[in-house]
């Protein structure tokens, strides 16, 4: 499915402050070498099966800057002025609605600076 395939990987560590009021949300993109070419149910399930994600995954959108970019991605480009070179980049929001960071796709999901970041922000 994804050329990153392991950045699904680990996503237990940041699920796990859920508890203390974390969320993830995923929104797969087919800008990255048309890696995500299937239906929303096909990703789902790819994800669903392969590295049990159970935390909302939004139809695919468009992340690159210009026409058709979805109003997420112009919203956190506009924030931080970075937008994911490829898939699994992160960006942390706070419970105010400001974007706090943005995290390259090489970061995985249980890197230490992610959670540290994530730590300080839910306080």
């Amino acid at each position: 499915m994804a050329g990153r395939g392991s950045g699904w990987s680990g996503t237990a560590a940041c699920i796990s402050y859920s508890p203390k009021g974390f969320a993830g949300l995923a929104f797969p993109s087919n800008d990255f070498g048309a890696q995500e070419p299937g239906t929303p149910a096909r990703i789902r399930a790819f994800c669903t099966t392969k590295y049990a994600v159970d935390f909302p995954l939004f139809a695919k959108v468009q992340t690159k800057a210009g026409a058709g970019q979805s109003l997420v991605y112009a919203f956190l480009h506009k924030a931080t002025g970075k937008l994911p070179g490829w898939n699994f980049g992160k960006y942390l929001i706070g419970r105010d609605g400001n974007v706090l960071g943005f995290f390259e796709p090489t970061v995985t999901p249980d890197d230490p600076a992610l959670l540290a970041a994530i730590d300080r922000a839910l306080g």
